[in-house]
């Protein structure tokens, strides 16, 4: 977690930004997690990776009983990427810029990645950005027909974070990564099937619905045996590890002015001219 004195930490962030976990109201020893940023279909500000980070952290020694969790976006709507409008305050700086991705957005994602209690995506319209990178987190992520995923990001003059393209190649493949982060390219959802990016699609009204069904047949389960199976499943796959000097080099581009003019012109909303620099 970071203090008061935190240099990445917004200005002002907006009080309606929030991450709660409550329990499931009909499932027994199932939680619903809810991201919501109201107007901003839900970007994730740094409170809430700072609050994603807070919740799981040892939250199955906390939860003996719980099972599942179901994570989802407020209002119909996953998680649209990050906000936006907090980057100016931080990306700019390299050594900010790290701090960011290295010490808010990396321990939250890897919090969830190493919580042992099964987790599920319900999955509705937007799966972008960070959105894509949380969801890639879940052991199970269900999808509606008309969401979408991708990371288009070179839009806005800056590649993702090492620590970040490991958990989304880790379940995309690198293949379909280097796709929707050089081309920037949205995945609709029957490709994202196809890629292997999610486990069902299912029509738009019924995400939720099969969401649940998915955690009551988890529920219904041994519990030991889930959290056993999701260890043994982080010891086979893949694992990605960065050098200081690779996690340095790959974020030199802070103080370019490619990286500030995509971000501006993204606030400014006008396209971006860049200059390869």
């Amino acid at each position: 977690m970071t203090s008061s004195a935190d240099p990445t930490a917004p200005a002002a962030a907006a009080p309606a930004a929030q991450v709660d976990l409550l329990p499931h109201p009909r499932l027994d020893g199932v939680a619903l997690l809810t991201l919501s940023n109201p107007g901003k279909l839900n970007a994730v500000s740094v409170a809430m990776w700072q609050r994603l980070r807070a919740l799981f952290e040892g939250l199955a020694e906390r939860e003996p009983a719980l099972r599942c969790v179901i994570l989802r976006g407020e209002g119909g709507c996953f998680v649209s990427g990050g906000d936006i409008e907090e980057f100016p305050a931080f990306r700019f700086d390299a050594a900010r810029l790290r701090h960011f991705h290295e010490q808010i957005v990396a321990p939250a994602l890897d919090a969830l990645y190493r919580c042992d209690i099964p987790l599920v995506a319900q999955i509705e319209r937007a799966c972008v950005g960070g959105g894509l990178e949380i969801a890639c987190q879940c052991d199970l992520r269900i999808a509606g027909a008309g969401s979408r995923f991708g990371a288009p990001i070179a839009r806005l003059g800056f590649p993702m974070a090492p620590d970040e393209l490991a958990g989304v190649a880790r379940v995309a493949g690198l293949a379909t990564a280097a796709e929707i982060l050089l081309e920037a390219r949205l995945l609709d959802a029957a490709t994202a099937l196809q890629r292997g990016l999610v486990h069902r699609v299912v029509p738009d009204a019924e995400v939720a619905a099969e969401a649940e069904a998915t955690a009551r047949r988890i529920a219904a389960g041994a519990p030991r045996a889930a959290r056993l199976n999701k260890r043994t499943l982080r010891l086979v796959a893949a694992q990605f590890h960065f050098s200081e000097a690779e996690r340095a080099a790959l974020a030199a581009y802070a103080e370019g002015p490619d990286h500030r003019e995509g971000i501006t012109a993204f606030i400014e909303k006008r396209a971006p001219q860049f200059t390869g620099q």
